[in-house]
């Protein structure tokens, strides 16, 4: 067993109507923790019965550790009163946190073994788990119906998260609060489901937790927990975690840097990458604006005679003669190069991120008036059936990305973006509906690529409620300008032919 003076520990105690049971809590704390390092917290979540007063007299009386005894003035909730505890235990500098309940249900006798990961392996989370040996939680005391729905209850979490923990619902936790400052925990719910909460976001921010056996302990103690509603709210968290995390929808609290936000390639099935890439003229000069880390200007330069990045984020220069990038703030700024030298415009899952896209699509048919390049766009479709589903319950979610992403400033539909061409001087020549990136979510599998394939079946009989994204292909009409001008040349050249004819 480790020396536990090595670090400053925080054992805290959510309490509520415990004045029973409470005394006998802080006499199991174990001797080799009853040392100048450690303190215990008892936070008393505004107790009917006398559990204040009792701990205030352990408050006076202890001598070989430290006891804080605070009362909430409003019940806070299971999970508001942890909420509290642990940014204590930050703010006055603790280096690890252990959660006791104030009834006895977990035995204090075990905190030097679940201390000790934190000690010898760095450990950031461990938690005391009743099921590793699930027939010891039987024999501990616990109901069947509560072991069989913990069970159920766990593999469905699992199994969203791709976790393999042996149990979701211990409440015997410790933490390191470096682990804890990483994580929005004060967002979470102030109900039971905190837990579940927590778990999600150490599991998003890439803290491990560790499992260690503990025993089961059922005595007296009142169960204040409404088994069916802690049910349906950890159902509806894990829901909304996995969307979330597919960015079908934007949780606050689950933002914890899971989601790279770089734009990855979509390639191996059929994507906004993957038609865009196909509709590359074979030796064209092309243009691709906001192009980004230009992994999708690499695929176009394969059939391209040369290809032109422009983005205000670029990587640098390309290893690739046929490719070049150039810098370029496309709110702010003028083109960085001559439109009309290229064949072919390509706008990426760009437009929907201009604060004015009918404006810049006419000042781009204007500088590409002397040779009206095609256009290739793609962007977003605010009217697929998952979006128009959420806005059905009262949900319209912006997340780090996908159809909501936050940094988008337009939203279209396949008619709002055929109105924009129209009004800003294109003729569409194409429109094609993109599935949604199924492999990106569920991995480039069998599975991944058979939604896709039922994905295309459902756009052909609707693209506008089916597709994930639009696909564009256009073409400029020419300017008035251009238009005059060419006028007025050719009815100089007219004239001229028809001087020459003319009989002396």
């Amino acid at each position: 067993m480790p020396d536990f003076t090595g670090k400053r520990i925080l054992i805290f105690i959510v309490a509520y109507n415990a004045e029973k049971t409470i005394n006998s809590v802080l006499d199991r704390i174990p001797p080799e923790l009853r040392t100048r390092n450690v303190e215990v917290l008892i936070i008393d979540d505004s107790s009917k019965d006398a559990t204040f007063q009792t701990g205030l007299k352990r408050e006076d009386a202890t001598s070989d550790f430290k006891v804080t005894i605070l009362r909430n003035p409003e019940n806070q909730g299971y999970g508001g009163n942890q909420k509290l505890g642990y940014r204590y235990a930050i703010d006055h500098g603790f280096d690890v946190v252990a959660l006791l309940h104030g009834d006895g249900q977990y035995a204090p006798e075990k905190l030097p073994a679940l201390l000790a990961p934190f000690f010898q392996d760095d450990a950031d989370a461990v938690f005391g788990s009743r099921m590793i040996h699930k027939q010891d939680a039987l024999q501990g005391g616990m109901p069947l119906y509560k072991w069989v729905g913990n069970q159920v209850l766990t593999k469905f979490q699992n199994a969203l998260l791709g976790t393999q923990l042996s149990e979701f619902h211990s409440g015997y936790r410790l933490y390191a609060t470096k682990a804890l400052k990483r994580i929005p925990f004060e967002r979470n719910s102030n109900d039971f489901h905190f837990d579940t909460d927590i778990i999600v976001q150490l599991h998003f921010a890439g803290i491990n937790i560790r499992e260690i056996p503990i025993p089961t302990f059922y005595g007296d103690e009142i169960c204040h927990v409404n088994g069916l509603k802690y049910a349906w709210d950890i159902f509806k968290t894990m829901l909304r975690a996995k969307f979330h995390e597919m960015n079908l929808l934007f949780d606050r609290k689950f933002d914890v840097g899971q989601v790279e936000l770089t734009y990855d390639l979509k390639m191996g099935f059929a994507s906004s990458h993957t038609y865009a890439i196909a509709a590359t003229q074979p030796g064209a000069r092309v243009l691709d604006i906001g192009c980004g880390q230009g992994y999708v200007a690499e695929h176009l330069a394969e059939k391209a005679a040369h290809v032109t990045g422009v983005d205000q984020y670029i990587r640098g220069k390309s290893d690739n003669p046929k490719i070049e990038f150039k810098h370029w703030d496309m709110d702010g700024q003028e083109f960085p190069i001559n439109v009309s030298d290229y064949d072919q415009v390509f706008m990426l899952d760009v437009i929907e991120h201009l604060k004015d896209p009918e404006v810049f699509m006419e000042k781009l048919r204007s500088a590409a008036a002397n040779k009206r390049p095609e256009i290739v766009l793609t962007t977003a479709n605010i009217g697929f059936a998952v979006t128009r589903l959420m806005l059905l319950l009262g949900y319209f979610n912006y997340g780090r990305k996908g159809i909501l992403d936050r940094t988008h400033t337009r939203l279209f539909t396949f008619n709002s973006m055929r109105e924009l061409f129209a009004q800003t001087g294109y003729k569409v020549l194409e429109v094609r509906g993109i599935p949604a990136p199924f492999p990106k979510a569920v991995g480039n599998n069998a599975l991944g690529r058979l939604l896709v394939s039922i994905n295309r079946l459902l756009i052909g009989l609707s693209k506008g409620l089916f597709s994930y994204q639009i696909f564009i292909r256009a073409r400029a009409l020419p300017t008035v300008p251009t238009l005059l001008t060419q006028t007025i040349e050719r009815s100089a050249e007219l004239r001229k032919a028809l001087a020459g004819n003319t009989p002396g």
